[in-house]
């Protein structure tokens, strides 16, 4: 960002509408005047507009690039001008003239152009007023606002809705045709709200308030509007902090310096969307730009977090260190211009920035991949083996052997304790041959691909009530305490439970007893997760701050004699302590060899361990605002087939602070998803075999599923008698399992599935 005009002015322009385009940008003068400056030739001298005998509160520029209209108001009179017929007019040595659209309405706060240039919105304290610049007249008036407005903005695909905002601390969408409302806010917050802005990619409302809050909705069909996301612009400013200095591996110096610690007020002054260039890759359409009074922030709404921030103190060069109004404007060649006002002096600044300046922070460790790209190291602990002992069971010399004590495999019973016969035997006459029975053919289920392309399940099928209590655990399966984590094998032969008891066992399909239980003081911690890893060769599980690596070997024989003698067998293959107090959720790939694990502590961190390294690869601290509690990797599934790139993303969930989507290559949070409710319990999320639908479950009685693309949620399940606190996709078809608090279960399948 470089400072390329600033200007004295003759009065205080803080808090008021200043405006500028890609052409020429305006100032108040003397008050009642206005002087127009070309940008393209900034040493020309401005253009002196005379028109309005009361002092000029709002000005604006039009949106098409031929004629340039300038609209101002003052309380007296509303004026279109023409800005280069005034230039002509000025040449011939006469008098600039504008068209006065309105008269005596008010003290101006806020005005705006129509995308086609053909109305203007004034905004009093009490009313907005629909004006027209062709006819001059006052199209409509509206009111239904509680508090005196702060701005009005037209909807860019529908010029017949308007947006408005007051200090009511609510928002209205108004119907021009008929001049209601159509929709109505709740009160959204403390402070007033001070704009909006309009994502039309997105279809996207952006809405900011006078105490650094920034809402976002989305606009749907027939002035439906849903909330897609809330953002505190102090809370992400500090996440950004903590961020950048991770990834600069700066220790934590200064952390604690004077400048620190000073917090200033960061009110939404103006929101605008950069211009997407093709030649610049890092811009995306979902970034929005934020200017505050101490720089300008960017960021990411599909992930809530800040990608830039550009302070006004860190750049020696601008004349302006503390902003009081904003007007932006794009313009060719990658380059945005920037008009400020300064908060205490009477001074305006022109500023021109380039959108290659926003690009994302990368991270500065080399990039990482579930596939590993080499051979494990000799000395790494996935190269353990089980080591068996041979069975010693040396013959007697003499010793008579056990023998048959009949010739024959089978001896025919006597019949002592049969019934006596009541029917005789009788021929059968009519004897038919049986042809063999035939072997079905459909066997094409076992070898059925997923259905990639089908739609997301939905529909309701089965329902089942386990208990009358919430599904937790079940407490027939040995342990002692409410089971936390239950993990098939790849194979299906075996799976796991991991107790709050200090207990894992290991269990067989065909056995109710385990086949090996790993307990007795072995762990001071509650398990927190545990699985299968390495294609089922290892154990995996977190329990307190560490990660434990386990060989196993099941044997599911059994002695009658030494009937509760484990034969089953485990060891310790390495255990590698994270910079957690504690792990709160784990999460590795069995489905094929990968040396990464994905670890969640309660310091809030996400950390990446090397299992080929035996260490901690990366961490990304200040993941979520609250502790992790579910950890979701996309897996895939044997059925279906994904590009390798996809593998790499994960989800983390934290009661309060949504659904994040990250990417193991750059350690950057890539998505958002906030639809959902999740306050007080663990909600956990599931990725669908195909990689294209997300399902999680939430508090207010429904899972949702998200594409996994769009932050919006594509459905809502209801019909659903309590908080949904699991979810699972089924990895053979389209299948969602839903698991409530109160003991319930429910299947929903696609319609395009038969009956």
């Amino acid at each position: 960002m470089k400072e390329k005009l600033s200007l004295i002015c003759d009065r205080l322009l803080s808090h008021q509408q200043i405006a500028c385009c890609q052409s020429f940008f305006g100032i108040p003068h003397h008050g009642k005047d206005l002087l127009i400056y070309n940008i393209l030739d900034l040493q020309k001298k401005p253009l002196l507009l005379i028109g309005h005998h009361g002092v000029v509160s709002a000005m604006t520029f039009g949106n098409a690039m031929s004629p340039v209209l300038l609209c101002s108001a003052s309380a007296d009179y509303i004026i279109v001008w023409d800005v280069q017929k005034c230039q002509k007019q000025t040449q011939k040595g006469e008098l600039p003239t504008g068209k006065v659209i309105g008269t005596l309405l008010g003290k101006i706060i806020h005005l705006s152009f129509c995308f086609c240039d053909e109305r203007v919105a004034a905004c009093t304290e009490a009313a907005i007023y629909i004006l027209s610049p062709k006819t001059q007249e006052t199209l409509s008036r509206l009111t239904g606002h509680l508090g005196p407005l702060t701005s009005a903005e037209f909807c860019p695909w529908n010029e017949n809705v308007l947006i408005s905002t007051s200090e009511d601390r609510t928002f209205k969408v108004w119907d021009l045709n008929t001049e209601t409302v159509v929709y109505q806010s709740f009160v959204l917050s403390a402070f007033p709200l001070l704009n909006v802005m309009f994502l039309e990619s997105e279809r996207f409302l952006i809405v900011g308030s006078a105490d650094e809050q920034v809402f976002c909705y989305s606009i749907g069909d027939n002035h439906k509007f849903s909330p897609v996301t809330k953002m505190d612009l102090q809370k992400l400013e500090k996440r950004y902090k903590v961020q950048r200095r991770n990834m600069s591996h700066e220790a934590e110096v200064g952390e604690s310096s004077t400048e620190d610690q000073v917090e200033t007020s960061k009110p939404i002054l103006a929101l605008f969307c950069p211009l997407r260039n093709k030649n610049i890759h890092e811009i995306d359409d979902s970034w929005c730009c934020i200017g505050s009074s101490d720089g300008l922030y960017v960021v990411d709404l599909a992930t809530s977090e800040l990608s830039k921030v550009l302070y006004f103190k860190e750049i020696s060069s601008l004349s302006i260190h503390m902003a009081g109004a904003w007007s932006i404007s794009p313009k060719f060649e990658n380059t945005m211009l920037v008009l400020v006002s300064s908060l205490f002096t009477p001074r305006v600044a022109l500023m021109e920035m380039c959108l290659g300046d926003l690009e994302k922070i990368e991270n500065g460790d080399e990039g990482l991949s579930v596939f590993p790209s080499s051979p494990p190291l000799h000395r790494s602990s996935l190269n353990t083996e089980l080591k068996m002992k041979e069975p010693s069971n040396p013959k007697k010399k003499g010793s008579v052997q056990e023998q048959p004590l009949v010739f024959h495999s089978k001896v025919k019973s006597s019949g002592y304790t049969s019934s006596p016969r009541q029917v005789m035997f009788s021929p059968k006459t009519n004897a038919q041959k049986k042809s063999p029975p035939k072997k079905s053919k459909n066997v094409s289920s076992l070898h059925t691909d997923y259905p990639a392309e089908d739609a997301a399940p939905t529909i309701p099928c089965t329902d089942l009530s386990l208990v009358n209590n919430q599904v937790l655990c079940l407490q027939h399966s040995g342990h002692d305490k409410p089971v936390r984590s239950v993990s098939w094998s790849l194979s299906r032969q075996y799976w796991l439970s991991a107790s709050e008891d200090l207990s894992l066992r290991m269990w067989t399909h065909c056995s109710s007893e385990p086949a090996i239980v790993m307990g007795d003081g072995m762990f001071s911690k509650p398990i927190r997760g545990a699985q299968f890893y390495y294609l089922d060769k290892f154990v995996l599980l977190g329990s307190g701050p560490s990660l434990h690596l386990y060989l196993y070997n099941v044997d599911v024989t059994s002695d009658d004699i030494k009937r509760y003698h484990q034969r089953s067998v485990f060891k310790l293959a390495t255990r590698l302590k994270t910079s957690s107090t504690e792990i709160t959720a784990m999460s590795a790939i069995n489905d094929f060899l990968s040396y990464i694990v994905l670890v969640c502590g309660s310091d809030r961190s996400i950390q990446v361990v090397d299992m080929n390294r035996g260490g901690v690869a990366s961490t990304m601290a200040e993941a979520h605002s609250r502790s992790i509690h579910c950890i979701t990797q996309n897996k895939g599934s044997r059925f279906c087939t994904q590009t390798s790139d996809l593998y790499n993303l994960f989800l983390t969930s934290a009661n309060t602070d949504g659904l994040k989507l990250w990417d193991l290559r750059t350690m950057r949070c890539v998505r958002r998803y906030d639809s959902h409710v999740i306050r007080c319990h663990p909600c956990f999320s599931s990725i669908s075999p195909c990689g294209r639908f997300i399902a999680t479950g939430s508090e207010d009685n429904c899972a949702y599923i998200y594409d996994i693309r769009s932050s919006l949620h594509l459905h809502k399940l209801h019909r659903h008698t309590d908080t949904v606190l699991s979810v699972s996709f089924n990895p053979a078809k389209p299948e969602l399992l839903t698991g409530t608090l109160d003991g319930k279960l429910r299947l929903f399948q696609t319609n395009s599935r038969p009956d």
